[in-house]
């Protein structure tokens, strides 16, 4: 048989997956699993993904790439909690045999874990409401598509301001993924999604100050992408910081603009998932029901958001997905399962179960929301006696996830009553996480999508920043 991937590649550039030779595989793979008296069951995870991508450099071509990935893999779960996966790049005969075999031997070196099991059946859904799968991508995002709008952003990042000396990448990506999940319990689905993506990097100089920087979009359709607003906008983020100059140590009110609070936000999601809380590595560990932020913080995770790149209807373990409240009103109120982490809890899973083909499941958000408040981020700004407009938070993964502290590097824009003073840069920002959110006065109404990730501007006072 040729190889997995180069045939895969081949089906999805026209659109199509060989499904009956997946599911035959899966059903031959299961059967061998269900043969094993020692064994509680099996589940089967298709894969299989292709992107396009292409970059310019000042204008000239960068780079210019197809990639395709994916395989399947077999998971053997024994009657008392061994689990043991194997997967492979080809599905022949002799390939499927061995993965079988791997598997069955992987398990049975494994060790015994608690609360390892298999979903019973969901009731029967649909994806198409959700709309996870934009065709015009297959049809309309082609190579001269693409060499198009990164001209186009090209072009509007260079003439937006006569300090922009370079443009270092307009850059355009989309693919396209299909999925197929399966099980001893009966489960059986397919999937696909696609996303596409598009961003600038551009280097500014005014006098002897340099300043890069960047902004860029992913969404599952084109149609959400606006790539004028993304040439223009990397442009005006990067002018904002551009001879940026610490401000005087002390006391600041913080207005953290959306990508920078989502990028918080990303970070308190990780410590909010059941695995890292028995691993003993979150702040959240023990503390359901108990005030962690302010009054005005409501945190969620919602996995059936229309369109959204974490949106599914159902998880890694084929349990239905739904909305899950993090933080309400201040207080956290749940975490984040899949089963293995639910059973320990004596909880159902909330269908937060995440994995690749390659890997055994573990416990990840879905689309994390910070709802937002009524007020406009102008109006926001103009309550600001003295504060900093943050536009870049640095060294986000060294949080302390365990105790909260933290020490950033920060940029942005010095506010004084309710101005726009000049650009700050240079500043490190120290506070410990559960006082920080705690600190939060007001969040706005500007709720905007990063990723998977959707935040608005929010206001926290009282932060120590040390500058000069």
């Amino acid at each position: 048989m040729k190889d997995f991937v180069v045939r895969m590649q081949a089906a999805l550039s026209g659109g199509l997956v060989d499904r009956d030779e997946i599911e035959s595989a899966s059903s031959r793979l299961l059967s061998f699993a269900e043969s094993k008296p020692d064994l509680l069951g099996a589940d089967v995870l298709f894969s299989i993904g292709e992107t396009f991508s292409l970059s310019l450099l000042d204008g000239s071509p960068e780079e210019n790439a197809c990639g395709a990935d994916g395989g399947i893999s077999l998971r053997c779960v024994a009657r008392d909690g061994r689990q043991g996966l194997s997967f492979s790049n080809m599905t022949d005969g002799v390939s499927l045999r061995d993965l079988m075999e791997w598997s069955y031997a992987n398990c049975a070196a494994s060790e015994p874990d608690e609360g390892v099991s298999l979903a019973e059946p969901p009731a029967p859904f649909d994806e198409t409401s959700l709309e996870l799968f934009d065709e015009s991508l297959s049809d309309e995002a082609n190579g001269k598509f693409r060499m198009k709008i990164c001209r186009e952003m090209n072009e509007i990042a260079a003439g937006k301001d006569p300090r922009v000396v370079s443009v270092r990448s307009s850059a355009w990506s989309h693919g396209v993924g299909v999925s197929f999940y399966a099980s001893t319990e009966g489960i059986s689905f397919w999937r696909q999604g696609t996303h596409a993506s598009c961003g600038v990097s551009v280097v500014m100089k005014d006098a002897d100050a340099f300043e890069t920087g960047a902004y860029g979009k992913t969404e599952r359709f084109m149609s959400d992408l606006d790539a004028s607003v993304t040439a223009a906008t990397a442009v005006e983020r990067t002018l904002r910081v551009l001879g940026g100059r610490p401000v005087p140590t002390g006391k600041y009110t913080l207005v953290l603009e959306p990508e920078v609070t989502a990028s918080l936000i990303d970070e308190i999601g990780d410590m909010f998932c059941a695995d890292e809380v028995h691993k003993g590595r979150s702040l959240m560990a023990g503390r359901l029901g108990g005030e962690v932020a302010a009054k005005s913080v409501t945190l969620v995770d919602d996995a059936r958001i229309p369109r959204k790149l974490g949106t599914a209807a159902a998880d890694a373990e084929g349990v239905l997905t739904g909305r899950t409240v993090l933080i309400d009103g201040g207080v956290a109120s749940a975490y984040m399962y899949n089963l293995q982490h639910a059973a320990k809890d004596g909880v159902k899973s909330t269908g937060n179960a995440s994995r690749g083909f390659a890997s055994l499941p573990g416990v990840g958000a879905s689309n994390l929301v910070l709802r937002p408040g009524t007020e406009t981020p102008e109006n926001l700004i103009k309550n600001v006696r003295r504060g900093v407009f943050v536009t870049e938070l640095m060294g986000l993964h060294t949080i302390n996830s365990v105790t909260g502290d933290f020490s950033l590097g920060a940029k942005g824009v010095y506010v004084e009553n309710g101005e726009f003073r000049g650009a700050v840069a240079g500043v490190t920002i120290a506070d410990n996480l559960t006082d920080f959110l705690k600190k939060i006065v007001s969040v706005g109404n500007d709720l905007e999508f990063f990723g998977s990730t959707g935040a608005p501007t929010v206001v926290v006072e009282s932060v120590a920043i040390a500058g000069e």
